[in-house]
C-alpha cells in the first residue's frame, strides 16, 4: 500500500495534463532545461576562472617616497649586514 503502481502514476499524469494542458507543461519543461543549461555553463565558467585566481600574486615593488627624511627599515637592515 505504500508504493504506487504504474496504474496510479498514469492516472496522476492524466490529471496533471488535464489541469495544466500540454502547452503549459511543455513550457515548464523547456524553462527547466534552459535553467539546467545555464547552471552547467555557470559552473564551467567558474572552473575556468578558478585556476587563474589561484595563481600567486606578483610581489609589488616598494613605492617611492617623495619625502627624503623617511628611512626604509628593510633597506637599512640589508645594508648593515
Amino acid at each position: 500500500m505504500g508504493s504506487l503502481s504504474i496504474g496510479h502514476w498514469l492516472i496522476v499524469l492524466v490529471v496533471v495534463v488535464l489541469i495544466f494542458g500540454t502547452k503549459k507543461l511543455g513550457n515548464v519543461g523547456s524553462d527547466l532545461g534552459k535553467a539546467v543549461k545555464g547552471f552547467k555553463d555557470g559552473m564551467r565558467n567558474d572552473e575556468e576562472k578558478q585556476p587563474a585566481a589561484s595563481q600567486p600574486a606578483q610581489p609589488q615593488p616598494p613605492q617611492q617616497v617623495a619625502d627624503q627624511t623617511t628611512i626604509d627599515v628593510e633597506t637599512r637592515e640589508k645594508t648593515r649586514h
